[in-house]
């Protein structure tokens, strides 16, 4: 793997040397974009609007209007704006992580230390878990602050981006049907389903079965095979009465277990 950020962990007046690697991959197969008429690779080009000629990666800088005329920045000056956010995770707070709604969450990082910061990594790492404590902090990634939490998994001290108050939508936008009556018996029914789907958490279990699927299909269209999609329609149920919905789902589950 390769480091997407190196700079320290400010804990107090500790400071540790790290680097931060993407926890996560994606797992969609590779599909090229083509052209519908021959098949030819679609590429994105970085065209100048002026003289419609493509630009190389160096020849490109960043910029920002102000009064119709651009205020040009390069690596430099995005360093200045916030040196220490640029290369230094400071933990500003500690706090209990079930406060912080999923609804926050964004991207996950694995901290490596180097030699030099072997025992104040550990140090932290165990600390979190003795207190059962996240570490909150800031700091600028990609010419970007981001909000983050450090974490501890297994072995490992991880960075969880979460978004910032302001980017999340208030969901008092959306149209949602107000003082609806959840009938006492309704509600044990719908405790009595939950309790029954009830399991622990085994990650393991759950599989990216579409792509194995979509693969399956490419390779039998390659083979010449015509592929028919299936008809899905929407089945309702044969009554609209919630709790006889609620009793034929107790039933399902109850024949799947027998």
């Amino acid at each position: 793997m390769r480091p997407i950020w190196t700079g320290a962990i400010g804990f107090g007046l500790v400071n540790i040397p790290v680097k931060i690697y993407s926890a996560t991959q994606t797992s969609n197969l590779d599909l090229d974009m083509l052209d519908k008429k021959d098949h030819a690779h679609i590429k994105y080009k970085r065209v100048n609007e002026n003289t419609g000629k493509e630009e190389e990666w160096n020849n490109i800088v960043k910029g920002y209007k102000i009064d119709n005329e651009y205020v040009v920045l390069d690596d430099k000056d995005f360093e200045a704006a916030s040196a220490k956010k640029t290369k230094t995770i400071e933990i500003s707070d500690f706090v209990k992580e079930e406060e912080i709604s999923s609804i926050y969450y964004v991207m996950q990082y694995y901290h490596e230390h180097d030699k030099s910061g072997t025992r104040p990594y550990e140090l932290l790492l165990e600390a979190l878990k003795k207190t059962k404590k996240v570490g909150v902090s800031t700091f600028v990634m990609r010419n970007k602050e981001a909000l983050a939490i450090l974490r501890p998994d297994k072995n490992v001290i991880v960075l969880n981006k979460i978004r910032f108050e302001e980017e999340i939508r208030d969901p008092n936008e959306l149209t949602i049907p107000k003082n609806t009556e959840v009938k006492p018996a309704e509600l044990k029914m719908a405790i009595t389903l939950i309790d029954q789907l009830t399991g622990k958490f085994d990650i393991s279990k759950y599989k990216d079965n579409y792509n194995d699927e979509l693969l399956k299909l490419i390779e039998a269209k390659a083979k010449g095979k015509t592929i028919k999609a299936p008809e899905m329609k929407v089945v309702h149920s044969r009554t609209k009465d919630l709790m006889e919905q609620l009793k034929a789902s107790l039933e399902v589950k109850r024949k799947k277990s027998a």
